[in-house]
């Protein structure tokens, strides 16, 4: 089963902040960035319930939430917590211990709470990389922070402090007001209504070396004004109908997209900075836009639908929130797993094994041969597997075609991870195996993250909240 975990390709969650699950950027990997590892240490233990409790319980007990929040925080970690950090953890924080940690937040929190000015606090005190561009982060019931914290932001009152515990330490809290757009972000087009359900879109991005998240050398030298004056440049050739692939191979400094000219399909579900998604999903076809996000500016391009897509069932109102599907996954060059007929298929032969699979789809041969025969997902293919579209972890785009079907109708949707046959079947109906195969009813999808299949090798981005590593405090 392909499960993506928060950050698979280029352009999605975040190096600069505290993602659930997922650390500052990191390797992946549960090291410490000092020490050994020797037996002489003593393990960490994780987050202990004697842990002293700091949380702003009355701000917590309210029940009126905030759609929207801007929040910034000093982060206070200890020793104890170093597995969430994924070898990632401030050398000061490892040498420090849970009482330690619980006085440095105290002290912090009055700090905040008097100053006029809080960024020399945060930027000295915190923790949290994300933090040290002094932007905000913004908070939404959506937004992919770990709960602990989206439960405190989205309750604080402007200019109010809190703390809250979760696993990566001590959040102490600062709700700010809304910060106005920079004068280079396309405003009026983030202020209308959405005008798609799903779009279609590449970028440019073109950092800065105060961009929270930027990893570029070419964004860590330059200044937010030598990007304001490359960002106008850019701009203009994409508007003057220069081949925008050219230009992301020159100038875009997303490691997902840059170099393959990447096309992004994205959904209001798809896992990226929420920002990157509103632009996407208001422009119109052929219309050119620009956001800012912790990564830097994303020049943004607006595409016609890929004709390969299902796209008038797409358009279709969901029928219901979840569906029950089957599907075949088929990758090519330019978007694939860890298939080698995925990586050597050129888009045209793709293009033509679709259409052929269809019309045998549609024509009454067995779904669930076709599956064993040419899906590129070596765990539901060869079973027949059915799965829930709103599965957290599958792509977004799968719970928007899976919806959209009627009972035993196939449609396709295209992915970071290639293109996906899908059809809906009677969520009734009892298992049916392949041919010659066993009960398809036996084989039970991981837990999300597992690892039991592997997202695609390409992208390993920064966009709309970069890839493949992933962030601190969202």
């Amino acid at each position: 089963m392909i499960w993506i975990a928060l950050s698979v390709v280029g352009c999605q969650k975040n190096e600069g902040s505290l993602l659930e699950g997922d650390i500052i950027a990191g390797s992946g990997s549960a090291r410490a960035t000092s020490g050994s590892g020797s037996s002489a240490k003593p393990k960490p233990k994780g987050p202990q319930a004697s842990d002293i409790d700091l949380d702003s319980k009355v701000i917590l007990a309210r029940a009126e939430e905030t759609p929207t929040v801007y929040v910034k925080h000093v982060l206070i970690g200890w020793g104890d917590l170093l597995p969430a950090y994924r070898g990632r953890m401030d050398p000061k924080a490892q040498k420090r211990d849970n009482a330690e940690a619980a006085k440095l937040a105290r002290e912090a929190a009055e700090k905040l709470a008097s100053a006029a000015d809080i960024d020399p606090i945060i930027k000295e005190l915190s923790e949290d990389p994300g933090m040290k561009s002094g932007n905000p982060y913004k908070v939404t019931a959506k937004s992919q922070f770990v709960p602990e914290f989206k439960k405190l932001a989205l309750r604080l009152k402007e200019k109010e402090v809190g703390t809250i515990k979760s696993s990566y330490g001590y959040h102490v809290m600062v709700r700010v007001p809304t910060p106005p757009p920079d004068a280079l972000e396309s405003a009026d087009i983030l202020a209308r209504p959405k005008k798609t359900e799903f779009s279609e879109i590449q970028h440019i991005l073109i950092g800065w070396k105060d961009s929270a998240a930027a990893r570029d050398p070419r964004a860590k030298a330059r200044s937010k004004e030598d990007a304001d004056k490359l960002v106008k440049e850019v701009l203009a050739k994409v508007k003057a109908g220069d081949d925008l692939v050219k230009l992301m191979k020159e100038y875009s400094e997303d490691p997902g997209s840059k170099d393959t000219g990447r096309v992004f399909t994205l959904t209001e579900d798809e896992q990226m900075v929420e920002q990157f998604i509103a632009l996407a999903l208001r422009l119109d076809v052929g219309e050119v836009g620009i956001v800012k996000t912790e990564f830097g500016f994303h020049i943004m391009k607006r595409l016609k639908p890929d004709p390969i897509q299902s796209v008038e069932i797409l358009a279709r109102p969901a029928a219901a929130p979840k569906a029950k599907i089957k599907y075949i996954l088929l990758g090519w060059d330019q978007a694939h797993i860890d298939d080698e007929r995925g990586k050597k298929r050129t888009r045209a032969e793709l293009d033509k094994l679709v259409a052929d699979t269809l019309a045998k789809a549609k024509s009454g041969k067995k779904f669930e041969d076709l599956m064993k025969e040419l899906s590129e997902d070596k765990q539901s293919g060869p079973v027949g597997m059915a799965v829930e579209s709103a599965t957290p972890g599958l792509p977004s785009m799968l719970k928007m075609l899976g919806t959209r079907l009627k009972i035993d109708e196939v449609g396709v949707a295209k992915t970071q991870f290639g293109v996906f046959i899908i059809k809906r079947i009677d969520e009734n109906a009892p298992p049916v195996a392949p041919t010659g195969a066993g009960s398809g009813s036996a084989a039970k999808p991981p837990a999300a993250g597992s690892g039991s299949a592997k997202p695609p090798a390409a992208g390993s981005g920064s966009a709309a909240k970069p890839a493949a590593e992933s962030g601190s405090a969202k």
